[in-house]
């Protein structure tokens, strides 16, 4: 009688963080913690030991989108880079951040510009978007994450889907841990400009 395969663990942790990598990349799921618990239930995984960390979803999304997207996605992380920093320009006065795909470098096709504010008060920003006449749309922040914003606003540049989350002044000079466990990259005005500015003809290379 044959000895039943039993799929190695290791294995499956590769399948569990390649097939989440693609649901970031294609489906528009922007958090790795339910797109591994996803990929997990599709791959039949039980067992907590068997889910890839962040960091490993990470390399499988780059891996992706290097081999599938590779000058749609030069030409995307260009064009949304350039709409962080028109974005950050004019909301300079309340110390703008920018976080996620976009400055990582990881940004599919239903990516979202992210910026973190740490202004004197939640209410001077959308105080200015009303005066700017921009619309917006504002949601709750989960309060039972530790470290939550204050308040989150979500709106569109140029057809490009934006969120800031707004915390207290003081939190701009802490280390966070925002989505899950995985530790967030932050960039100001002059750091995005020097990025762009390091590889301009990235997303114009010929083929």
């Amino acid at each position: 009688m044959p000895r039943p395969v039993v799929l190695n663990r290791g294995n499956l942790r590769r399948e569990i963080a390649a097939l989440a990598a693609r649901m970031i990349a294609e489906d528009g799921i922007n958090d790795y913690g339910f797109a591994k618990r996803k990929a997990a239930r599709q791959l039949g995984a039980s067992n907590a030991d068997e889910l890839p960390n962040n960091a490993e979803i990470e390399a499988e999304v780059r891996t992706y989108l290097a081999v599938f997207q590779d000058e749609e996605h030069l030409e995307r992380q260009h064009v949304m880079r350039l709409a962080a920093i028109e974005i950050m320009r004019e909301l300079e006065p309340f110390r703008p951040y920018l976080v996620g795909a976009v400055l990582e470098g990881t940004a599919g096709r239903y990516s979202e510009i992210e910026i973190d504010l740490f202004p004197e008060s939640a209410k001077e920003v959308e105080i200015f978007f009303l005066n700017q006449d921009v619309a917006y749309e504002h949601k709750e922040p989960r309060r039972n994450q530790p470290d939550a914003p204050e308040a989150i606003l979500v709106f569109d540049w140029d057809e490009i889907p934006v969120k800031l989350r707004i915390y207290a002044q003081d939190a701009e000079r802490l280390h966070r841990r925002p989505h899950g466990a995985r530790q967030m990259e932050r960039a100001r005005l002059s750091g995005v400009e020097a990025l762009v500015n390091e590889t301009p003809a990235a997303a114009n290379t010929p083929p």
